[in-house]
C-alpha cells in the first residue's frame, strides 16, 4: 500500500482530553470483536450472571500455533509451508470478521458460533495442515505427526490462560530489556526479567485500581486494566554480572525514526511471499526494499535510512497508534482497519539500535541475512513462553513491564524495548519456526551448548504520547492489542567490513558508531 499519512501529534493542551476519551472509549473507534459483550442483555432467559460468564468464556478465538509445532521443516518445503501458515492466520482473521458481522445473532444463539464460524474454520485449517504434511512428506519421506490435532479452535475469555504472566523467555535468562535507566540500552542487562513479573502483575493491580480497574473488554482492545501507572511499579531491573573476559563494548547504528513513513502489513521473515502476512502494520527503518517479496538480493541492493551505508539491515516492529477516534489513511486497508487496527500511527520520538556484547565472553560475527524474531505476536493465545518486550517510561527505566502498558507522568515518554536473542547455532540464517537457529543466553550469561555468542541487538523506541491509557500496538485481531504480544524483527544486512568493525568494537570494549 502507499504511504500512510500521519496527523499532527496532539498538543499538550489536548492531552487530558485525549486520555479521558480513551478511558471512556476503551480503545476508541475499534471494531467490536468481543461478540458476547451484549449477552447479558440478550433476553434469552438465562440468569444474568450466567450470561456474563458466557461472555467471559467466549471473547477470543484460541487456535494452536502450527508454526511452533514444526521445528524441522526441510528447506525445500519451507516456501509452501510458510504460505500455508500465513493462510491459516488469514483464516483466523476472517473468522473474527464473521464474528463481528454476526455478533447480535451469536449473542442470541451461542451455538451459531460453532456451526457458522468455528466449524468452517476447523475445516479450512485441516485442509491447510494436510497440504503442509504433504509438502514435508514430499521432501522428507515422512509426514509430520500430530498435525490433525492442530486444526480445532476454541473460544475463551482474553484473560483466561494466555500470555499475561509477565515472564517472557528473555526474562528467565537475564537477557531481556537491555536499558540503562540513565542512558538507554547498554550491555544487554536485564530490563524486565527477574522480578519483572512482579512489576507487571502487582503494579497492574494497583495501577488498574487507580485507573478505574477492569472496565471490561471494549471493542477488540485494549482495555483499562492493560495499563498501569509506572510510578506504582517497584524497581525490578537486575543487571547480569559481567564475567572475566566479557565483551563490554557497543556499536550503535543510526537509522532514523521512520520519518519517511514506510509501512506495510507484510512479514518477510514469517510469511515470505504473502501480502498482508502480518495482519497488522509495521514501522520500518533501515532497508527500504523490505516487503513480503524481498529476497536476499533485493535487500543487498536496497536503499537504507541508516547513516552508515554499510548497514542495509531491516529493522521493523508493529506501529503504535493513539486510540483517539481519529483514523489513518489505512482505515479501509489490509493491516489497518480491515484487520481491526485503527487510530493515528505515531512516529517515534527516538529510536536507538545498539549492538552489545556477552557478559560471559567474546562475540563472533553474525552471518549476513541472519533473521531474528524476538517476542511473540500471538502471546495472548500461545502463552508467554516467547514473549520478550519491555515497556517503561523515560526517567523510570529501572521499572520494566511485560504485560502492561505504562501510564507515564507528564514530561515522561513511553519506552518500548527489545533485547534480541544473542546466541546463534553457527549454521543457519533461519529455521522453520524462525526461532530454533538462535537462542537466549543462559542464566550465567553463556550460550547453550552448540551455540555461539553474537552481537546482541537491543532496540529502544520512545514515543511522545498523551499520558493515560490512550495508545496500543497493532496486533493480529485475536490478540486484542495486548502489550505482551509486542515483538520485533531483524534481518542482518551489514556488509562484511562493517560487521568486522562491530565485533572489534564490542570485543575491544569500545563504544562505536
Amino acid at each position: 500500500m502507499g504511504r500512510t499519512s500521519r496527523r499532527k501529534r496532539s498538543t499538550l493542551a489536548n492531552r487530558a482530553i485525549v486520555a479521558s476519551a480513551a478511558l471512556i472509549l476503551g480503545g476508541g473507534g475499534l471494531v467490536a470483536v468481543n461478540v458476547y459483550a451484549s449477552a447479558g442483555e440478550s433476553g434469552s432467559g438465562s440468569p444474568p450472571g450466567q450470561d456474563r460468564a458466557a461472555a467471559r468464556q467466549m471473547s477470543t478465538i484460541d487456535c494452536p500455533d502450527a508454526g511452533t509445532a514444526l521445528p524441522d521443516v526441510p528447506e525445500q518445503a519451507r516456501p509452501e509451508v510458510d504460505r500455508e501458515l500465513a493462510a491459516m492466520d488469514t483464516q483466523i482473521t476472517d473468522a473474527y470478521r464473521q464474528f463481528a458481522d454476526r455478533r447480535e445473532q451469536i449473542s442470541r444463539d451461542p451455538g451459531l458460533a460453532q456451526n457458522a464460524v468455528l466449524g468452517p474454520l476447523q475445516s479450512k485449517r485441516t485442509a491447510s495442515l494436510d497440504r503442509i504434511g504433504t509438502a514435508v512428506e514430499r521432501v522428507a519421506g515422512d509426514r509430520p505427526q500430530g498435525l490433525d490435532g492442530l486444526a480445532g479452535c476454541s473460544l475463551r475469555a482474553d484473560d483466561e490462560g494466555g500470555g499475561t504472566g509477565g515472564q517472557g523467555e528473555g526474562g528467565g535468562d537475564g537477557q531481556d530489556g537491555g536499558q540503562d535507566p540513565g542512558e538507554g540500552a547498554d550491555q544487554g542487562q536485564d530490563g524486565g526479567g527477574g522480578d519483572a513479573q512482579d512489576g507487571g502483575q502487582d503494579g497492574g493491580q494497583d495501577g488498574g485500581d487507580g485507573q478505574g480497574g477492569d472496565q471490561g473488554q471494549q471493542g477488540n482492545g485494549p482495555e483499562a486494566s492493560d495499563f498501569v501507572d509506572i510510578e506504582s511499579v517497584r524497581p525490578n531491573v537486575d543487571r547480569p554480572r559481567l564475567r572475566r573476559g566479557a565483551s563490554r563494548g557497543t556499536f550503535t547504528t543510526s537509522c532514523g525514526r521512520n520519518e519517511n513513513g514506510k509501512f506495510n502489513p507484510d512479514n518477510v521473515i514469517a510469511a515470505p511471499g504473502v501480502s498482508n502476512g502480518a495482519h497488522h502494520m509495521h514501522d520500518y527503518v533501515g532497508n527500504q526494499a523490505t516487503d513480503a517479496f524481498a529476497g536476499d538480493d533485493d535487500l543487498a541492493a536496497g536503499e537504507t535510512t541508516c547513516r552508515n551505508r554499510g548497514d542495509r539491515s531491516t529493522y521493523y516492529w508493529p506501529v503504535l497508534r493513539l486510540q483517539n477516534g481519529q483514523d489513518e489513511d489505512d482505515v479501509a486497508a489490509d493491516g489497518g482497519g480491515k484487520d481491526q487496527n485503527t487510530g493515528e500511527i505515531q512516529t517515534p520520538s527516538q529510536v536507538t539500535l545498539k549492538f552489545v556484547g556477552s557478559p560471559a565472553g567474546k562475540v563472533t560475527a553474525m552471518p549476513r541475512f541472519l533473521r531474528i524474531i524476538t517476542g511473540d505476536a500471538k502471546s495472548l493465545t500461545n502463552g508467554d513462553a516467547n514473549a520478550n518486550a519491555s515497556w517503561s517510561c523515560t526517567g523510570f527505566e529501572n521499572r520494566q513491564l511485560k504485560d502492561k502498558y505504562p501510564i507515564c507522568p507528564e514530561g515522561s515518554q513511553v519506552v518500548r524495548s527489545f533485547a534480541f536473542q544473542s546466541c546463534w547455532d553457527g549454521r543457519n540464517t533461519d529455521s522453520a519456526n524462525h526461532r530454533t537457529h538462535v537462542a537466549f543466553a543462559q542464566d550465567d550469561g553463556r550460550c547453550p551448548s552448540g551455540f555461539r555468542a553474537i552481537p546482541q541487538l537491543v532496540q529502544r523506541i520512545v514515543y511522545d504520547v498523551p499520558p493515560g491509557p490512550g495508545f496500543a500496538v497493532d496486533s493480529f485481531p485475536e490478540q486484542l492489542h495486548k502489550p505482551v504480544t509486542d515483538h520485533g524483527d531483524f534481518i542482518n544486512v551489514f556488509d562484511d567490513r562493517l560487521m568486522k568493525k562491530v565485533v572489534s568494537c564490542i570485543n575491544g570494549a569500545r563504544k562505536c558508531r
